[in-house]
């Protein structure tokens, strides 16, 4: 609960009509004039403060505002799993100590954060990507996780050597085709855009503006 204080109005009324009634009543020509109602003026606010009092008033706090929650449960659901395969691959980046797989790592979170960014921002590009959430994502989350594993041992045998060895080939690939996966969902955009410049250069050249001289020149 929040308290304040309401200050009462009616003293200072009171203090008001003194002020009024002394100077019909009587001549404010001298400073003690003034000084004899500024005393009787503060007299009868003592009085009217006795008699109605300020008030302390409690009142509700306003209750704070809720976060907002995203409203679109497919949005929401690629927000998620942007936060938890970002949150996986650094865990993985903090606890593989290689140089090499660290960057690369670095890599696959940077393209995954902008792949996942742009359905988001645009929903209907989600099915071009149903095959990188569904298997190529956590199939590297997998694949990451099981060289960990075994290079936590720090033991050195055929099997762990050959699989470390198969996954770290691996992610340069994998690397190469989340690049990719990202580029794939800008080609409606590209196209547009080549239509575009398409007819902005048939345009200028039937208007002679498209280089050379001897055209049409263009008046400001």
């Amino acid at each position: 609960m929040n308290t304040h204080k309401k200050v009462s109005v009616l003293p200072i009324y009171l203090v008001g009509a003194v002020w009024l009634g002394y100077a019909l009543l009587f001549p404010l020509y001298r400073v003690s004039d003034y000084l004899l109602c500024a005393g009787l003026s503060l007299a009868v606010l003592i009085l009217g403060k006795a008699i109605w009092p300020d008030k302390v008033v409690q009142s509700a706090e306003a209750p704070k505002p809720e976060p907002k929650q995203e409203t679109n449960p497919e949005t929401a659901a690629l927000h998620k799993e942007k936060d938890r395969a970002i949150s996986e691959l650094r865990r993985l980046n903090e606890a593989i100590p290689d140089a090499k797989i660290s960057a690369q790592i670095d890599r696959l979170e940077e393209v995954t954060g902008k792949i996942i960014d742009q359905v988001i921002s645009n929903p209907k590009k989600k099915p071009q990507i149903s095959r990188f959430l569904d298997y190529f994502l956590p199939t590297t989350l997998k694949l990451l996780n099981a060289y960990d594993r075994m290079d936590s041992t720090g033991v050195s045998g055929s099997n762990i050597d050959t699989t470390k060895q198969k996954v770290e080939e691996m992610l340069d690939t994998l690397c190469a085709a989340f690049e990719k996966q990202l580029d794939s969902l800008f080609g409606e955009e590209a196209l547009d855009i080549s239509a575009d410049i398409a007819v902005m250069e048939n345009l200028l050249a039937q208007e002679g503006l498209s280089g050379g001289t001897g055209g049409p020149t263009l008046e400001l």
